[in-house]
């Protein structure tokens, strides 16, 4: 193998990949880097796989002999990284030798790799046809779910986001059991999908956010192809492919649990909502992270209240528009605000029936989002 590239490419794509090479591995192979040198394509091929998470890019090389290897990722990121910017990176290798040297204006590195036959195939599954997905469609339903996925490894299902196609719609889910987020996206595909079958898998949220993270900083606008099989899932788009194991598991029928009517409605502010919140989380966050919250049609004001014991208590008001009748309701804070960070509308609705049962944060400008919180029983 022999090429030449640029520093800053090697260098960000480097980075890119790192994100999926495993930090324990449980094969020495499993803590490299894949580089694949193709003469007749004139790339370089760069690979990280942790047997879960696959991260793949691809840059433009002068490739004069084509190969593989593996090489330590992390030892092969920090010598690249500190190289001078303005000097091109020549890699070589002799062909069945493991040891690849690296030249630059700055000096010359020698690294000991190991063989690519010890490097698992990345599961690049493409067979049937593939859902064309609009990058910013599915960044947006990713950002609008993945902060209410569940960190507990128990629960492992509800450690994915969901992503389900129905009625020519995509709909993204995520919920840690004690709230719901559910984001229905209905112009996420590129081109037609009409007849496509109803589709549904849940993904974890790990390889999602790195999905998030790279099409966030990726400039172009070419659709995602998303693939699906045996639990595999293959993201694919522009120089770049992400591949994840998939959840196993019926994840829950999260429609059942979202109330079909609701006897109580406050409509406030959004970002009034939010600083209130904030303030009086300040001292929330010192006790149990509880705030309660009392409406009050007559004077159309929002109490909002903290009590944390032996440290001091807070309370704030807000104008609001209140239908039905007055109620006292408590959440954990973090998780309202979560939801409220999540959506874009200046007003934001509260819709709720009792304190004990599920509330809703929605938005009658985008109805697309719903934001369901179970409250926390107040002892008297």
């Amino acid at each position: 193998m022999k090429l030449v590239c640029s520093q800053a490419e090697l260098s960000a794509s480097l980075q890119l990949v790192s994100r999926a090479v495993a930090s324990r591995p449980t094969h020495p192979v499993l803590a490299n880097v894949l580089l694949t040198a193709d003469a007749g394509t004139g790339r370089l091929s760069l690979t990280g796989f942790d047997l879960s998470l696959g991260i793949q890019t691809n840059l433009p090389a002068s490739v004069e002999s084509s190969g593989t290897i593996t090489l330590p990722s992390r030892l092969f990121g920090e010598i690249v990284s500190r190289l001078s910017s303005d000097s091109p990176i020549s890699l070589s290798c002799e062909e069945g030798q493991e040891q690849v040297e690296l030249t630059s204006r700055s000096g010359s590195y020698q690294m000991r790799g190991l063989s690519a036959e010890d490097f698992p195939d990345l599961p690049l599954v493409q067979t049937g046809t593939p859902l064309r997905l609009q990058p910013e469609a599915l960044v947006k339903g990713l950002r609008a779910t993945l902060f209410a996925s569940s960190g507990d490894e128990a629960k492992q299902l509800l450690t994915g986001v969901h992503l389900g196609l129905a009625d020519q719609h995509l709909e993204c889910a995520a919920t840690d059991g004690h709230r719901l987020s559910v984001l229905r996206l209905e112009k996420a595909f590129s081109g037609a999908e009409e007849g496509s079958e109803p589709f549904a898998v849940t993904v974890p949220a790990r390889s999602l956010r790195e999905l998030e993270r790279l099409l966030s900083a990726c400039s172009s606008d070419d659709p995602v192809s998303l693939y699906c099989d045996r639990g595999q899932v293959v993201f694919l788009w522009a120089d770049q492919v992400l591949t994840s194991r998939s959840l196993d598991g019926t994840y829950p029928n999260y429609r059942q649990l979202i109330p079909e009517r609701f006897s109580r409605t406050l409509e406030l502010d959004r970002r009034g909502f939010v600083q209130a919140l904030e303030r009086v989380a300040v001292l929330a966050d010192q006790h149990n992270n509880v705030v309660k919250l009392s409406s009050d049609p007559a004077s159309g004001q929002l109490h909002i209240s903290a009590d944390a014991q032996d440290v001091g208590s807070g309370s704030e008001d807000l104008p609001a528009v209140i239908s039905g009748d007055a109620i006292e309701i408590a959440f954990n804070v973090r998780y309202v605000l979560d939801g409220l960070k999540a959506m874009t509308s200046e007003r934001v609705e509260l819709r709720c029936n009792a304190p004990t049962t599920p509330a809703v944060l929605t938005s009658a400008q985008d109805p697309s989002f719903t934001y369901l919180v179970m409250p926390v029983q107040i002892r008297s």
